[in-house]
């Protein structure tokens, strides 16, 4: 459960970034609360969605990349046309932008899961060589 509020958070804050930067970019007007509200919402039902499938594994890693992506496209479309966030921003922007914070999240995960892969086999060298002198 606390993994997947960090998640929703990290998300989150990620998305209010990388809409900031696409707003500067593309010179779109500013954002209001509300409309923080309501990603925070939809990043909500997509974390949530995303646990769902974690449950069903894929043979092919790509595909459940591709079905991820998708996925999180269409939560963001419904969003948009339920929210009117059409007004401000095109369809291929929020495309292209759940594209982008899908691909920094994996990075990040994986950067993560390096960090943490590392650490634990420093641990167990380290207590490989505590019952090694301790056997001698």
């Amino acid at each position: 459960m606390r993994k997947t509020v960090v998640n929703i958070m990290f998300t989150t804050g990620a998305t209010l970034v990388i809409l900031a930067a696409f707003f500067v970019i593309f010179d779109i007007d500013k954002i209001t609360v509300p409309t923080v509200f309501q990603i925070f919402g939809a990043n909500i039902v997509i974390n949530l969605g995303l646990l769902l499938t974690r449950k069903f594994e894929c043979r092919y890693v790509i595909v459940e990349y591709l079905l991820d992506i998708s996925y999180i496209i269409a939560v963001l479309v419904i969003s948009g046309a339920v929210f009117d966030w059409y007004g401000a921003i095109k369809v291929w922007v929020l495309a292209v932008m759940a594209v982008v914070i899908y691909i920094f999240t994996i990075i990040i995960s994986m950067n993560k899961l390096r960090k943490d892969t590392y650490e634990i086999n420093e641990l167990l060298k380290k207590r490989k060589e505590k019952n090694s002198k301790t056997a001698s």
